[in-house]
Formats: structure tokens, sequence, C-alpha cells
């Protein structure tokens, strides 16, 4: 299985990931597959959702996971990484779609309501799935709402991501 790896909330669109998901060929299967990140335009005037809220909404099929070890965000000319409080990897909830002409397999991230920390600087952040919830999202044996839920305060720790060296100058 691919290492959690940051997700970048600000990633064009079209790129690709590794999505986890049920083999839709053969169900009691789980499968690693690439996938591009981003709804086919085609169909939508147009313009490729990359999200998808979760309020109001039920996702019955083609639920899928992409493993991430933080994500990310642009607030201004400033950059943050966001990580769970403790350092354990996560899943971000997401919904795939086959491929369709020349639009190939892609997928949407689930979003909720942002938590307190994250609040500070956005109001929506992807749907956070823990390891011990893998097996209830892609199997369907949980309500939505069970799940896709705002995390409490004190989840994550947000820090600012400062490119370059990190000591200033040197006293000499």
């Amino acid at each position: 299985m691919e290492s959690p790896t940051p997700f970048d909330s600000d990633a064009p669109l079209g790129s690709r990931r590794a999505i986890i998901r049920r083999n839709p060929d053969d169900t009691s299967e789980i499968e690693m597959i690439e996938a591009t990140w981003g709804s086919n335009p085609q169909f939508s005037d147009g313009i490729s959702y990359r999200f998808v809220r979760a309020e109001g909404r039920a996702f019955p099929v083609n639920r899928c996971l992409i493993a991430a070890s933080e994500f990310q965000l642009s607030v201004g000319s400033k950059r943050y990484r966001v990580r769970l409080d403790g350092g354990n990897h996560f899943y971000l909830a997401a919904i795939w779609e086959p491929a369709m002409g020349d639009w190939p397999i892609s997928y949407r991230v689930v979003t909720v309501a942002a938590n307190p920390e994250v609040a500070l600087y956005q109001d929506r952040h992807g749907a956070i799935i823990h390891r011990r919830q893998v097996m209830q999202w892609l199997d369907r044996k949980v309500p939505e709402m069970d799940l896709l839920e705002t995390p409490p305060a004190r989840t994550f720790v947000v820090e600012e991501i400062v490119e370059g060296p990190s000591q200033s100058a040197l006293a000499l």
C-alpha cells in the first residue's frame, strides 16, 4: 500500500493520486488505483469540481479513500499544513467516477464544516476517515452522517509552511 503523503487542497485539477476503493468487478477485493482529481467538466457546463459537500448527501456507491499524512491549504500568500494531533495518518473520504469518453477515472473529496483549528483559515475541509473507520466507509455499513462529521476541537495541529532555511540570521 502507498505511504500516506501530504494532500494539497490547491493542487491543480487533473492531478493524479492513488485512491483506495472496492473493485467494481469483484467487490470482495479492495484495490488501489490511480485517479484524476476533479469531475468531468463535459457534464457540468465546463466546470470540473474537486469537492462535494457532505451535508444532505448520501453516497451509496463509488466510495473511495485518499491516504494522507496531512492536508495543506493556502490563505493569501501563506501555506499551512494540517495534521492530526499525535501525527497519525488518516484518509480523506471521497467518491470516484468511472472513465467517460476521454476523461479518466476521477475522484472528488467529500467536505465537512471546518473544525475550530481549521476554521481560523477556511470554512471547510476534507472529511477525515480514521484508520479504524476504513471498512465502515468502504462497505457502507455505517450511515454517512455518522462518519462525515466535523472533528472536535484539538483534533488538528496547524503549522505554517515556511520555505527556505529555518534560521533567519546568525549572530556573530
